[in-house]
């Protein structure tokens, strides 16, 4: 690398790290979308039982990342993830928008 050589902005590190997240908050949401039926979720989900053994790795990581309890926190890891997947939908809606300015 020269020394007049410049980065763009999209191309610098912590720019990279965010389009990833966003990547794999994308790819979690649309398994999720695949492979969950809404009228399920009432009764709670086996999240690893409808998700396959491919997708789940990444799925996993997104969600327990999202539900990750805050010191104090009592609320059941299912009530937490309940809440990472609407975070999750916020997340990818957002992104979406920003790429379509």
């Amino acid at each position: 690398m020269g020394s007049n050589t410049v980065r763009s902005l999209d191309r610098e590190p912590a720019a990279l790290a965010m389009r990833i997240g966003v990547v794999a908050a994308e790819a979690a949401l649309a398994t999720f979308a695949r492979n969950l039926d809404l009228d399920d979720l009432a009764d709670g989900v086996d999240f690893q039982g409808a998700i396959g053994p491919a997708e789940w790795p990444v799925f996993s990581l997104v969600i327990d990342t999202l539900a990750e309890a805050d010191p104090g926190d009592r609320r059941p890891l299912d009530e937490r993830r309940a809440d990472a997947l609407n975070d999750l939908a916020r997340i990818c809606m957002a992104a979406k928008r920003r790429g379509a300015a």
